[in-house]
């Protein structure tokens, strides 16, 4: 998969990181808060939304299903929701760009309303399978016509007439699933109960609840949870501040762990527990990480982190992790070439169906820049070159995959000979802020 209007960039070794990182806004609660703004009754109003491609595209979705999305300054939106259960078909098919989550869950939100609509996006958004929401989905009643069995799109999705509310268990640790899953809920007659094994992102949940729906959340015996949604639901409009990315946040963490001499702050991160398994593990590392000004934010725990250049040591990374720090396997591995022993990361399967199979895109960006690892099934060995004996010099091909762009540019700023990626104009779709933000902590990036 290529852009044929692909931007390369190159980053090398420059001085130490230094100052005030102001990372964006989470995506996950961004897409959430138009999403549920869209389905409420009455105004949201939010702040601090992330300006990015994949956000713009949902809330262009919203928009043809019947609700009024204004922005009002930068990060600030005004939503006017239909209420649930009153979209519209959209006139044409909706193009959601390179966002797999803003897709899959807006899936769910019109699964059971009786419209009609046909999603597709770009090459990479078109490659991912579709499958692994539209099937749970069939148990409210939706019919579907995708491309082949994986139900790639351009996908068509005809929303239930009168659907009951089910009971269903999510065997895939994803967020997405299940969020979808909650949001078709909303509009099902009768209490839906949702189950899962793992315990991913609780994003949907916290704000279902603070738009007013009735969600509970509890343990189950034999481990993970269940989630009880009643329905038909009524959502009423509130005020979302976003917290901003841990996700995001990482490259910057750790650019500043690799960097000799470097230290930055990076005020307002989100500490969701379940957002934060990449911190915990550069911790076991012996990252230098402080966490100042604990506070709560819309029901989401934040916090400013301090970053201080560490010696890092290779860890095993058990697999019940894999759900808190799904997108950050990519810069984690990079983080593993600069330290010392191994760093085992394992039960990544959830990696192989991203905006590219990550698992085999890291392994070979690691290669390229003379990066000793081993797969072994779903798991990630990497072995570590020490702080100073990444070799570096490789052009990466990211696939059209931002998380790989700016993990290899990472690696680049403290490896021995400059690391390039084939393209970074995906970037804009999570991080349009990326190259700015960086070069203003001291980063070196060039056109190569």
């Amino acid at each position: 998969m290529h852009n044929a209007n692909s931007a390369p960039l190159r980053a090398r070794r420059a001085a130490p990181l230094t100052g005030t990182a102001q990372i964006p806004g989470d995506k996950s609660i961004s897409q959430r808060a138009l999403i549920l703004g869209a389905l409420a009754d009455g105004e949201t109003r939010i702040t601090g939304l992330l300006e990015s491609g994949d956000v713009h595209s949902t809330a262009g979705a919203l928009s043809a299903f019947g609700a009024t999305l204004t922005q009002e300054g930068p990060g600030r939106w005004r939503v006017l929701g239909t209420g649930v259960g009153n979209w519209t078909s959209p006139a044409a098919p909706l193009d959601f760009g390179n966002s797999g989550t803003g897709s899959r869950l807006v899936m769910g939100a019109m699964a059971t309303t009786p419209i009609t609509a046909t999603f597709t996006g770009d090459a990479s958004l078109r490659s991912r399978p579709m499958a692994r929401v539209v099937e749970p989905l069939l148990a409210f009643g939706v019919t579907y016509e995708g491309q082949g069995e994986k139900a790639l799109m351009p996908l068509t999705l005809h929303g239930a007439k009168a659907a009951k509310a089910i009971t269903t268990h999510v065997a895939t640790a994803s967020a997405q699933v299940k969020s979808a899953l909650l949001l078709a809920a909303l509009n099902a007659q009768g209490t839906s109960r949702i189950s899962q094994d793992a315990l991913t992102r609780d994003h949907s949940e916290k704000m279902l609840a603070a738009f007013g729906a009735k969600i509970s959340v509890s343990p189950r015996a034999e481990g993970g949870e269940v989630i009880t949604v009643e329905g038909p639901a009524r959502l009423t409009g509130c005020n979302v501040e976003v917290p901003r990315d841990p996700s995001s946040a990482a490259f910057a963490i750790v650019a500043a762990l690799v960097v000799p001499g470097s230290e930055i702050e990076l005020p307002a991160i989100l500490l969701n527990p379940r957002r934060t398994g990449l911190i915990q593990t550069l911790l076991e590392m012996g990252a230098q990480i402080d966490v100042r000004n604990k506070r709560t934010s819309g029901g989401e725990e934040i916090g400013d982190l301090v970053v201080r250049r560490s010696q890092l040591k290779g860890v095993e990374v058990p697999a019940d992790r894999a759900p808190s720090m799904i997108d950050e396997y990519p810069i984690l591995a990079v983080a593993a070439a600069f330290a010392t022993g191994k760093t085992a990361m394992r039960g990544l399967e959830e990696l192989r169906v991203k905006e590219s199979d990550r698992l085999e895109a890291v392994a070979l960006g690691l290669m390229l820049n003379g990066v000793r690892y081993e797969i072994e099934g779903d798991d990630l060995v990497v072995e570590g070159m020490g702080p100073d004996g990444v070799p570096g010099g490789g052009t990466v091909p990211t696939h059209m995959d931002h998380r790989i762009a700016m993990s290899f540019l990472t690696m680049g700023l403290a490896s021995q000979q400059p690391v390039t990626v084939d393209d970074v104009t995906m970037i804009a779709t999570s991080f349009p802020e990326y190259q700015d933000l960086m070069k203003g902590l001291g980063a070196v990036m060039e056109a190569p």
